[in-house]
């Protein structure tokens, strides 16, 4: 059903997405990636510092919230290779164990999840991580279409206003519907939807702001000292630990490329930001 929502209906293309997403399931050994820990703890420490990610709560009606700090990750303390990993272990993580147990809680099938994207801190200098986030996205986009419910995007700068007016005529109208950019942290939307206590640590009070240290580490759920990311670490360690060998280094997995409007997407921001960089030197040129 996710994947012939993905590609509207049209059943020969979802066959195709399907069958090419069990490929690159094989291909890179995906069942076994959460068999494969990223170690030692301080690599893995220094990924979950600069990939801003995790498990804020739930929402009202029991869908996980995820929180992922856009503007302040860095994805400059590891290779490519790495980040991917990371990322794939969360989303695995979400649908061999999260959504599993969600859905016996509720006794009613839990499948997708709502994202909350922090933009607090987005400069022109993000433009050098796009290659970064376009293969995550892509990842995602192929193998793992129709997961997250709704994106609510909060603590918006003009940079991304800018952007957000010239890629949002180019998503489908499917993928629109689920993009809310709320003013200012969110915080009085996302209670709509969730209790305080799920809400992410840079929404929790108004004026907030940094997604990085607003908060005590066990309270930042982008920390390895969070409940969450314990929780997935010791799980990934425990799976290795029945296994006879454990390979080192990171997990190689092949990135899928772009389907062309998603690569024309990235084109279209890549343009703003340079925009809007020839503006800021011509104004700062003026000033000088």
């Amino acid at each position: 059903m996710r994947f012939l929502k993905a590609r509207e209906w049209n059943v020969s293309k979802a066959h195709k997405m399907i069958v090419d997403s069990l490929n690159w399931r094989i291909e890179n050994e995906i069942d076994s990636v959460l068999e494969r820990p990223i170690v030692p703890v301080d690599l893995y420490r220094s990924i979950r510092d600069s990939q801003l990610v995790g498990l804020s709560g739930y929402t009202k009606e029991g869908l996980p919230v995820f929180a992922i700090g856009v503007g302040h990750s860095t994805y400059d303390k590891a290779s490519v290779h790495y980040y991917v990993q990371s990322h794939i272990q969360i989303n695995e993580y979400r649908d061999r164990i999260i959504l599993p147990r969600l859905s016996q809680q509720f006794g009613r099938p839990v499948t997708s999840c709502i994202k909350v994207l922090d933009m607090t801190g987005l400069k022109l200098s993000a433009l050098s991580q796009i290659k970064m986030l376009t293969s995550i996205s892509t990842v995602d986009d192929l193998n793992y279409p129709e997961k997250t419910e709704t994106y609510y995007v909060v603590n918006v700068p003009y940079i991304f206003s800018a952007c957000w007016k010239v890629v949002k005529p180019l998503l489908q109208e499917r993928t629109k519907k689920k993009v809310k950019v709320l003013s200012g942290c969110g915080r009085d939307e996302l209670l709509k939807i969730m209790d305080y206590s799920s809400l992410p640590h840079f929404c929790g009070r108004e004026g907030s702001g940094s997604s990085k240290h607003s908060s005590p580490d066990v309270d930042n759920c982008f920390s390895l000292d969070h409940p969450f990311h314990k929780e997935l670490y010791s799980h990934i360690k425990e799976q290795a630990s029945h296994r006879e060998l454990i390979k080192m280094g990171s997990l190689h997995v092949s990135i899928p490329e772009p389907d062309l409007n998603d690569a024309k997407i990235v084109e279209v921001i890549q343009a703003e930001f340079q925009k809007i960089g020839e503006q800021d030197e011509s104004t700062n040129g003026h000033q000088g």
